[in-house]
């Protein structure tokens, strides 16, 4: 008999060696569990014991505090008082009195199905081959053609306590079967061996794939549709790039949204199919899947050719219509207990010849929803090439997303931070002062672009953040409007939009008037009065698109209102940045997009400017040694503190976090107190 921790070590390996491979589960879908036992802590005794992926958890990272553990034989005494069907919601709650020990995950609703099958070992999974069978009109006839009497065909039911007590009967009633086929939703197998349950499992996948590669229609979606075919990779970007502020905007109507893009063969292969529009109204049926996709996506019905503004006009119209349709689906089938609507804007939106638009919460959440979506065309095109695409009627649906026990785990999910769902673009991001911008945007909740003339810091600050699901990097030099206009269209593709801009991109050069040439001039004008303009101008381009408000910060300095010896190329450029900041205020105020900078001085520590030089020559006319620069400019100040690029981060939070709903124009002093730099 194996060891407890023999079990649990097994349990995890086929956890995550199936959730490894996408065609087995998608993200967070399905779990697994284990049966053995332990030593009761109390009694010394042995006690059997139910190790089962708890609710939320991801197979294929799946560790061990992930674990919901519960005492079977308390699990099972559940029968003799389960009050039926219409009440089986209370079941779950009474899993919380059967749990073993302190710690691990809460249990999940598919508890019941792991606890009450007669086996040692269980999987419930999400297979795109398996959901194809349990999606077609003929599932039940096509699961004996697949697998005769080996796996067995269970009639859609809504997952809980009464879905447990149905497979175990299966189970029980056909001794000879591996696992079943669960109308609508998808596979569970089993095993007394964790090995032989993870084989059941991968046997059932692959038969039910084999199947269709063999017996399937070679055109499942219908005929190709040439006038809703893919674009060229540059125009397909370019369009994407274009659109994408737009319809985020949409679909951030109730509530803002981060967006992921993805022009996936697959996609494109439905995009341009005969029966992309019937199919997609059907909507998705895997509880897993809707959860994440609404029940529907919003289809563009315009072809691939169509331009921006036709597109865009045309989207407004349909995301009207989509809103006035889900609203009407809430109103079909919620009672008077039903969770209020959450919302009536698309998870999905469909554009021929461009790709899938998908929206969540934040850049992981978004991304999965369209993973999920891309699993349900995958579904459609099986069940469509051996019989007709048959999901969960909209009622079903409807049971599932206002699910109390769904609400309930909503409500229950961490406050969100002040920056979440908001997108940043950090000029300058790769040291300094934008590179503690960005942590701390990120720390706040944001989703950041860090742009900088040295990708490989860029891309360095973006991996330190998180990578790709919270920081993102390119190249952009600001001094180039091509550059500028391309990096915006860059930026606009990671995460949707943009809502929140800092010009930090700087340098500096410390001279006299006499020293200072005409290429000194231009090169730090081109680059922060300059590029501040131009990044400014292409972002408020997309913000206005948007119509969703947003900020734009200028990282300005003490500089543009003090005057300092030796650095006049310096200072008149930041002096031309804080008026930037006054003018497009009054400018943008009506588009609710607010303009405010920040003086800083002084930050010597971490700066990239200050390291190539600034320092040195700044210290030569101050008679300091240079590595006391930071100490001197502290001196000089009211509060004798140093200026860090924290303190810089700090006061951009500060400004558009929301506390400062009502203030735009202004320019807040981040130095320490140095009078002579005081506004009037």
């Amino acid at each position: 008999m194996s060891t407890a921790r023999e079990t649990i070590d097994a349990l995890l390996e086929r956890s995550n060696a199936l959730g490894a491979d996408p065609r087995n589960t998608n993200y967070a879908g399905g779990n697994t569990s284990a049966k053995g036992t332990d030593t009761d802590p109390v009694t010394g005794a042995d006690v059997e014991l139910l190790w089962v992926k708890g609710s939320g958890g991801d197979l294929g990272t799946l560790q061990e505090k992930g674990l919901a553990v519960l005492r079977l034989d308390r699990v099972r005494a559940l029968r003799e008082v389960y009050p039926g069907v219409e009440r089986e919601d209370e079941m779950v709650a009474a899993f919380d009195h059967c749990l073993h020990g302190t710690g691990g995950a809460a249990p999940s609703i598919d508890t019941a199905m792991h606890a009450l099958v007669d086996a040692a070992h269980v999987d419930h999974l999400h297979p795109d081959a398996g959901i194809a069978l349990a999606t077609a009109a003929d599932g039940e006839a096509l699961t004996r053609e697949v697998f005769g009497d080996a796996v067995v065909w269970v009639p859609w039911r809504r997952p809980g306590f009464q879905l447990g007590l149905d497979i175990a009967a299966i189970k029980q009633a056909n001794p000879q079967a591996i696992g079943c086929i669960l109308g609508g939703h998808g596979i569970t197998a089993w095993g007394e061996t964790s090995e032989q349950a993870r084989e059941n499992s991968l046997r059932i996948i692959r038969e039910a794939q084999a199947h269709l590669d063999r017996h399937g229609a070679a055109e499942p979606f219908g005929a190709h549709d040439p006038s809703r075919a893919v674009l060229p990779e540059s125009e397909r970007r370019a369009k994407a790039s274009a659109l994408f502020p737009v319809i985020r905007g949409l679909a951030s109507t109730d509530a803002p949204m981060v967006g992921h893009w993805t022009d996936a063969e697959d996609v494109h292969e439905f995009l341009a199919s005969e029966k992309l529009a019937s199919l997609a109204e059907l909507g998705t049926s895997c509880p897993d899947h809707f959860l994440r996709t609404k029940v529907k996506p919003l289809v563009l019905d315009l072809p691939a050719e169509a331009s921006v503004e036709d597109s865009a006009a045309r989207l407004r119209e349909l995301h009207e219509a989509y809103r006035a349709d889900y609203t009407a689906y809430y109103e079909r089938h919620a009672t008077a207990g039903s969770p209020a609507i959450r919302g009536a804007d698309p998870a999905i939106v469909l554009v021929p010849g461009v790709g899938m638009f998908s929206f969540g919460k934040d850049k992981q959440t978004a991304r999965v929803a369209g993973e999920f979506y891309v699993n349900a065309i995958h579904v459609m095109r099986g069940a469509e090439s051996v019989s007709t695409y048959s999901p969960i009627d909209e009622a079903e649906k409807f049971r599932i997303e206002y699910w109390a026990l769904e609400e309930a785990k909503l409500q229950r999910m961490p406050a969100q931070k002040p920056l979440a769902r908001r997108v940043a673009l950090v000029t300058g991001g790769g040291s300094g002062i934008g590179k503690a911008t960005a942590q701390r945007l990120v720390a706040e909740g944001a989703h950041v672009v860090i742009a900088d003339l040295n990708l490989d810091n860029a891309q360095q600050v973006a991996e330190e953040l998180g990578g790709p699901d919270k920081a993102a990097a390119l190249k952009a030099d600001v001094a180039d409007e091509q550059a500028v206009v391309d990096a915006v269209r860059e930026a606009v593709l990671f995460f949707g939009g943009l809502d929140l801009i800092v010009n930090n991109a700087g340098l500096s050069l410390s001279k006299p008037l006499l020293e200072t040439t005409a290429k000194d001039w231009d090169l730090q004008h081109d680059v922060m009065a300059r590029g501040s303009f131009l990044v400014s101008r292409e972002t408020a381009r997309v913000m206005i698109d948007q119509a969703m408000g947003g900020d734009i910060i200028y990282i300005s300095s003490k500089n543009s209102v003090f005057a300092g010896p030796n650095n006049i190329a310096y200072s008149a450029t930041k002096a031309d940045q804080a008026h930037q900041v006054r003018l497009l205020a009054a400018e943008l105020g009506g588009e609710q997009i607010r303009v405010n900078g920040i003086n800083p001085d002084g930050v010597v520590r971490g700066s990239g400017i200050f390291a190539g030089g600034w320092g040195a020559s700044r210290a030569k006319v101050y008679g300091v040694e240079e590595e006391k620069l930071g100490e001197f400019y502290a001196q000089r100040t009211l509060l004798k503190r140093e200026v860090l690029p924290e303190n810089v981060a700090n006061a951009v939070f500060a400004l558009t976090a929301g506390d400062l709903s009502h203030t735009t124009g202004l320019h807040v002093p981040v130095d320490a107190g140095v009078a002579a730099a005081f506004l009037r």
